[in-house]
């Protein structure tokens, strides 16, 4: 029997991509034995409406720099391109219809978006809609008492493993999963990269993202505003409802 494609979609803000996004990416493309991972840059994250993000066209352009190396890596404008449909549950159901039936689709979130996962619009039907991955850090604990029986009855935990052992997982049993991986090591994110710009710390940025978009961060003079400061404690993270 052929094997289904599979292709991983990686959704956020990406205010701005960083090296952690990308580490992520590349190592799930291995570890998963995808044929490829698309970021799904947000228009305007649902969330994230309460502070100004940097339009989207940019954050598009930025991921595309980031990404212009790795032949098995995407940047989809899907979300861009339908701002009135911004939820998860929208984009989800746009890509299945599109990719079809011998297409394996994963969805990729971070621990904060899974802690948050039941305020998302249709939550039971995003988890079930898809296979997920729940990416987190080395040692960090996820809960699973937000979510219903059902759900963590589909949760399978592959921290630590390697990728025979997921290859072995990833057909056992019907329906959709749920992965929770720990394969970040790279402690960066994007507020961080943002603060470090506004407070003049240029060599931050250098260290966090990928030459080209420091280039176009510095060209277009991203995150300079004073007003940044006041905002970084209202976005956190990079998931999206």
């Amino acid at each position: 029997m052929e094997r289904l494609k599979r292709i991983a979609l990686y959704g956020g803000t990406f205010d701005p991509v960083h090296v952690g996004h990308t580490a992520v990416a590349e190592n799930l493309l291995t570890l998963f034995a995808l044929d490829e991972l698309v970021f799904v840059p947000a228009y305007v994250a649902p969330h994230k409406r309460g502070r100004t993000v940097t339009p989207a066209l940019h954050r598009y352009a930025m991921l595309a720099l980031a990404t212009q190396h790795h032949d098995c890596l995407r940047v989809s404008s899907a979300e861009i391109d339908e701002p009135q449909r911004p939820y998860t549950v929208d984009t989800l159901s746009r890509f299945k219809t599109a990719l079809g039936a011998m297409t394996r689709l994963f969805f990729v979130m971070g621990a904060d978006s899974w802690e948050e996962i039941t305020t998302w619009r249709e939550w039971e039907r995003v988890l079930t809609m898809v296979d997920h991955i729940v990416v987190t850090r080395p040692g960090c604990e996820l809960s699973t008492g937000h979510v219903t029986s059902d759900v963590r009855n589909r949760i399978i935990d592959v921290r630590g493993a390697g990728g025979g052992v997921i290859e072995r997982t990833l057909d056992e049993g019907t329906g959709t999963k749920i992965f929770l991986t720990d394969i970040v090591h790279i402690d960066v994110s994007s507020t961080s990269i943002r603060r470090a710009v506004s407070e003049g710390r240029g060599g931050m940025l250098a260290e966090a993202v990928a030459p080209s978009v420091a280039g176009y961060i510095t060209k277009y003079k991203f995150y300079k505003e004073a007003h940044e400061r006041k905002l970084f404690n209202a976005g956190h993270g990079d998931g999206k409802h």
